[in-house]
């Protein structure tokens, strides 16, 4: 059978790629070996999100004292909170299989490989079937990395994979890695009463985030009893009655660390194996599938996007990819846009960033002024009971241009927006500042950051804002 564009994966991204071909007119094949909806919503942002919201909840229940509420027997049932998980993730797989089938996609379940540049073979059960297409988009995703580190086999050492699916709370567990992943699962089992360390081979955790936000978040993560050991280095694991023994290099001498479970956060790797790239000729290394910005790979009619191309590992890119790469494949011109893509960390209080760390302007020598406000000033966030935190902002010197938000706070994750959209289309502080802001709202956070570029802060003890040189 031949198609317009066969789409290897139905993750965030291929299943947007797939739909966006159909609105174009095309006949779309979308080959998916496993669940629609990829990592992100079977295994990723979607569950852990969903767990991430009980744990608030619980978290609330702890301290409704302090809005003058009794609740005299409080407790969680942990398996109805997977239950609860599961029920979301299908709830969600469900709804974006119907609107793949609206769409009259074809879709086939097995395991995709490229025999021509026109040609694939799908594999499952009933055995091997071959396709045609003019256009083929590979979105294969990723999958966590491991570690070469003795004992990494054991059954106690779990990727967030097989996190994901415990019935019960560990009494303690170790996370080696302190990424987004590493972070966002320490906050959620230290809420349900985890003891939980965190090692990171890095100097300071969360790398690529604004140093101040992670200086305020390190802080956040102490209190709520997160032990964090930075510049460490897991070496071996052993086996012991209890779990597992860590041995930890701490660069002051090994420690030893009993827990029941260890979590293996330590980044992600695309999944190029089986597909036929070598014999096809395509561009690709451990990092990922090489690509220019039309999503296009070094032959022709064969796309890549998300996270098998290693560019942004972020489930909102793959679907902008996808996006671009079936408006190519459908004979449009489609240029992917990496330069205002947000980033969230979802954590207790949560962080967001969009375009460049104040490290980064530096390293680039631009000349820059940057502002912080703090939710602690902010009526909304008050009356919330949600202070920690700051929104920072960063803008050129001389035009006031933004250059980088960075948000650590509630609902930072939504807020950060107004930030993607300054970037994206050249607005200014004194855009952001002169837009009136409805109150009370956290997003006066943001205009109050602004007015500290072009002025004073109106809401805050007055700071002098910060430029460089």
């Amino acid at each position: 059978m031949s198609y317009d564009v066969a789409v290897i994966g139905g993750g965030p991204g291929g299943y947007v790629a797939a739909i966006r071909a159909a609105q174009l007119g095309g006949r779309i094949l979308l080959v998916e070996k496993e669940n629609m909806g990829g990592g992100c919503l079977n295994r990723g942002c979607i569950p852990t999100k969903t767990l991430l919201k009980c744990a608030e909840k619980w978290q609330d229940l702890a301290r409704c004292a302090e809005f003058g509420l009794r609740a005299d027997t409080i407790g969680f049932d942990f398996n109805a909170i997977i239950e609860r998980k599961n029920k979301v993730v299908a709830g969600l797989r469900g709804g974006i299989e119907q609107v793949v089938k609206s769409n009259d996609i074809t879709v086939i379940r097995g395991v995709a490989a490229l025999t021509a540049p026109q040609r694939l073979t799908v594999s499952n059960v009933s055995g091997k079937e071959e396709f045609a297409a003019s256009k083929i988009i590979i979105a294969t995703g990723s999958i966590p990395s491991s570690i070469p580190v003795p004992g990494h086999q054991l059954p106690a050492v779990i990727t967030s994979d097989e996190l994901l699916e415990l019935t019960e709370v560990p009494k303690s567990m170790l996370i080696i890695g302190a990424g987004a992943v590493g972070i966002e699962f320490s906050v959620i089992m230290r809420a349900f009463g985890c003891a939980v360390i965190v090692v990171e081979m890095l100097p300071t955790i969360l790398p690529m985030v604004d140093s101040e936000v992670i200086k305020r978040m390190g802080l956040s993560l102490r209190k709520q009893g997160i032990k964090m050991l930075a510049g460490a280095k897991v070496t071996t694991i052993e086996e012991s009655a209890g779990g597992v023994v860590v041995n930890v290099d701490t660069g002051k001498g090994v420690q030893e660390f009993p827990v029941e479970k260890v979590l293996v956060a330590a980044g992600r790797r695309p999944v190029t194996e089986g597909l036929g790239l070598e014999m096809l000729g395509v561009n690709f290394d451990r990092a990922g599938i090489k690509v220019n910005e039309y999503m296009e790979t070094n032959i022709p009619g064969i796309y890549a996007i998300g996270d098998v191309t290693g560019q942004s590992m972020l489930a909102h890119t793959a679907s902008a990819a996808g996006m671009a790469a079936a408006e190519n494949a459908m004979g449009l011109s489609s240029v992917m846009d990496y330069s205002a893509i947000p980033s969230c960390i979802f954590t207790t209080p949560e962080i967001a960033m969009v375009g460049l760390t104040e490290e980064a302007v530096k390293a680039q020598n631009i000349e820059y002024k940057s502002s912080k406000f703090n939710f602690a000033a902010n009526g909304k966030a008050i009356t919330m009971g949600e202070t920690d935190g700051l929104v920072k902002i960063i803008a050129a010197a001389a035009t006031g241009k933004i250059l980088g938000m960075h948000i650590l706070g509630p609902h930072a994750s939504d807020l950060i927006m107004e930030g993607a959209l300054a970037i994206r289309n050249g607005l200014t502080a004194k855009d952001l500042a002169h837009t009136i802001h409805p109150h009370p709202t956290l997003s006066e956070t943001i205009m109050e950051s602004a007015h500290g570029i072009c002025g004073d802060i109106i809401h805050q003890i007055k700071v002098k804002t910060k430029m460089y040189p």
